[in-house]
């Protein structure tokens, strides 16, 4: 498990195997379930988390009820309320299992532990937040100016592994559009 997280991060730099005992020893793992949360909103976001395995969907609610899926994670990717974890504030989000999910999850104390006695591993860090920064400009300005068929086609080309993973009611609200609407898209 430890050496896909190994794998990730030498997509980006290289480490020694004292460094990434280093880094390893920040870490921990945790299993959940399918429809299991990881996060619940207005709880304290203690970790940020890489997936091993599995699938999630980070939702807002509403006070009326409507949940909007802000994003999907699945392998070989981060997750977490960033603002809440990273500010200490309660979260915004929910982060919930699509499907079992294994995790490595990290501190905020050790994430900056590892980034401030780690040039590489802050490097590391930086870039991942810049291409997470660049992926929701890219998704908010897909969601001002794109209409539901070309928001469903880009979703498909860059991702379509979702489709056969995510239940199309999920997929329709990550769209911003009805079930009845995502059918005839697909169509």
């Amino acid at each position: 498990m430890y050496e896909i997280l190994r794998k990730h991060i030498e997509k980006q730099i290289t480490l020694t195997d004292e460094e990434f005992d280093f880094v390893q020893f920040h870490f921990k793992s945790r299993k959940y379930k399918r429809h299991q949360f990881i996060i619940q909103e207005g709880e304290m976001v203690k970790y940020s988390y890489f997936i091993i395995s599995g699938l999630t969907k980070l939702v807002y609610q509403e006070e009326s009820g409507k949940s909007h899926i802000i994003s999907f994670a699945m392998e070989d990717w981060w997750e977490s309320d960033f603002n809440a974890f990273l500010t200490q504030q309660p979260a915004s989000f929910s982060l919930e299992c699509i499907e079992d999910t294994e995790v490595l999850y990290i501190s905020l104390a050790d994430y900056k532990t590892i980034c401030s006695q780690s040039q590489k591993i802050a490097l590391f860090f930086l870039e991942k937040a810049h291409f997470g920064n660049i992926a929701a400009q890219r998704r908010i300005l897909s969601l001002l100016t794109s209409n539901a068929k070309a928001r469903y086609e880009q979703l498909l080309k860059q991702y379509p592994s979702l489709f056969q993973r995510v239940p199309k009611s999920l997929l329709a609200a990550y769209l911003g559009v009805s079930r009845e609407t995502l059918s005839r898209l697909a169509g």
